[in-house]
C-alpha cells in the first residue's frame, strides 16, 4: 500500500496546482476516510488539478495512522495538539495549489461542493461558505454570542458578514500568505483570515451552504472560545485599523467632557469639577494613542 506522502511544512511559493484542500484532523478516526473519499470524488469530477493535505493535530485515536494509509494525500503530523489554527497555517504554508480550501472532516460541511466554491472565486480573493443554520452544541448560548461577535466585526470592518467563523472557505494563497503569521493557534483562525482580508480591502464573497450535525465530539469550549473570538476581532482590527477601535471612544469622552464642562460652567459659575478634567484628559490621551497607532500601522508597509 502506497499510503500518504509525509511532508514537511514549507513557505516557498511553488504553486503548480489549481487547488489545495487543507484538512485539520484531531481525533476524527471514525469518519476520516469517508470524508476524504467525499472530497476526492467531487474534485475528480471537477476537472481541477488538486492535492489534499491532512494535518494530524496530535490525535490520540489513531487518526494520523489512518491518514498515513490513505493514497493520494499529503500528511503533516504534529507530535502534540497545537490547535486547528496551527494545523491550517502549516497546511497552507506547504500548499502547492494557487487556491487554498479550508474545511473540516467532521461531516458538518458540504465538502462535495468544494469545486463550486472554488469556481465562485472568479473576481474575488476569498469565498466563504455562509451557514444557513446552527447545528452546534449549546445553541441557546452560541447563537446570541456569535451574533454579537459578528455584529461587532461588521461595525469594526464596515462590512456585511453573514458568517464570520465558517470553517469552509476558499481563497487565493498568494493573497493570504502575508497574513499567515497573524493566525492564532485555535478556532479563531477562521475569524482572523476573514477580518484580515476585509481590513485590507480584499474582495470577499459569501455563498450560502447547508450545515449538518457534526460527527464525533465537539472541541468547542463556549466561554473560552467565545472570549478568544472577541479578543481576536479586536486585536485584528487594532492591527490593521486602530482608529476604528480607539477614536470612537476618544471622541465620546471628549464630547462628554465638553458637555460636562458646559454644565459645570453654568451651574458652578466657571468651576470645573475634577471628574470633568479627567474625562477630557482621558479622551485626549486615547485620541493621541489612536493617531500614533495609525501612524505605526501606515509605516509598517504591510497594509
Amino acid at each position: 500500500m502506497a499510503g500518504a506522502e509525509i511532508v514537511h511544512t514549507s513557505s516557498e511559493d511553488t504553486a503548480d496546482l489549481d487547488v489545495t484542500i487543507i484538512l485539520p484532523v484531531y481525533n476524527e478516526a471514525e469518519h476520516l476516510e469517508a470524508e476524504v473519499d467525499r472530497v476526492k470524488a467531487s474534485m475528480n469530477a471537477s476537472g481541477l488539478s488538486y492535492e489534499i493535505i491532512i494535518v494530524d493535530d496530535g490525535s490520540k485515536d489513531g487518526s494520523g495512522d489512518i491518514a498515513a494509509t490513505i493514497d493520494g494525500v499529503r500528511l503533516i503530523r504534529f507530535a502534540q495538539n497545537r490547535g486547528s489554527g496551527s494545523a491550517r497555517k502549516a497546511g497552507t504554508a506547504a500548499a502547492r495549489g494557487r487556491v487554498t480550501v479550508w474545511t473540516d472532516v467532521d461531516m458538518t460541511y458540504p465538502n462535495d461542493q468544494i469545486p463550486e466554491l472554488v469556481k465562485e472565486l472568479e473576481g474575488y480573493d476569498q469565498v466563504v461558505g455562509a451557514r444557513t443554520s446552527e447545528e452546534g452544541t449549546m445553541k441557546a448560548l452560541r447563537v446570541p454570542a456569535k451574533w454579537f461577535i459578528r455584529k461587532l466585526a461588521e461595525v469594526l470592518t464596515n462590512s456585511a458578514i453573514p458568517d464570520l467563523n465558517s470553517g469552509l472557505r476558499a481563497f487565493r494563497r498568494e493573497v493570504a500568505l502575508p497574513y499567515l503569521r497573524l493566525l492564532p493557534p485555535g478556532f479563531s483562525c477562521v475569524t482572523t483570515i476573514t477580518i484580515a482580508f476585509l481590513s485590507n480591502q480584499h474582495d470577499v464573497k459569501y455563498v450560502p451552504i447547508e450545515y449538518a450535525k457534526r460527527a464525533g465530539k465537539s472541541k468547542f469550549k463556549f466561554v473560552k472560545d467565545a472570549y478568544r473570538y472577541i479578543l481576536q476581532v479586536l486585536r485584528m482590527v487594532m492591527y490593521f485599523n486602530p482608529l476604528k477601535v480607539l477614536m470612537p471612544l476618544a471622541l465620546f469622552l471628549v464630547g462628554l467632557g465638553i458637555a460636562k464642562g458646559i454644565y459645570d460652567m453654568v451651574v458652578h459659575l466657571f468651576y470645573f469639577a475634577i471628574n470633568t478634567i479627567l474625562i477630557l484628559v482621558s479622551g485626549l490621551i486615547i485620541a493621541t494613542l489612536a493617531l500614533l497607532a495609525d501612524l505605526i500601522v501606515r509605516s509598517r508597509g504591510d497594509v
